[in-house]
């Protein structure tokens, strides 16, 4: 059974730093890519950053780059988003996503915040 459990949102200042993580389990998590999206109510899901495993290349949304880095811990089974400096416009419910061949698996989200 593939699970993937977000934790790590909150309520931070602008200016302020978080760690988004999001366990998994149920699938051989070095040879998937994983991905982090972000949702704000009336829209939809966003890409912040992905990570490839075929050439270990991460991909970043603009308004992220240089701000959030993407990271994994395959002993712990572990993606991570490390945000700095955040931005009220980083507001959102952040969830963290696989594709396992034709079928797409997402976390339940965490909620993070920035605001003063």
């Amino acid at each position: 059974q593939v699970q993937l459990v977000e934790s790590g949102g909150g309520l931070v200042q602008p200016g302020g730093s978080l760690r988004l993580s999001c366990a998994v389990s149920g699938f051989l998590f070095s040879h998937y890519a994983m991905t982090w999206y972000r949702q704000v109510p009336g829209r939809e899901r966003d890409v912040v950053a992905m990570l490839r495993t075929s050439d270990n290349v991460t991909y970043y949304e603009d308004s992220v780059k240089g701000r959030f880095t993407l990271s994994r811990d395959n002993a712990k089974n572990t993606v991570y988003l490390r945000m700095n400096n955040l931005k009220p416009e980083d507001t959102a419910v952040y969830y963290c996503n696989v594709h396992l061949g034709v079928s797409e698996y997402w976390g339940q989200g965490t909620q993070v915040t920035v605001s003063s």
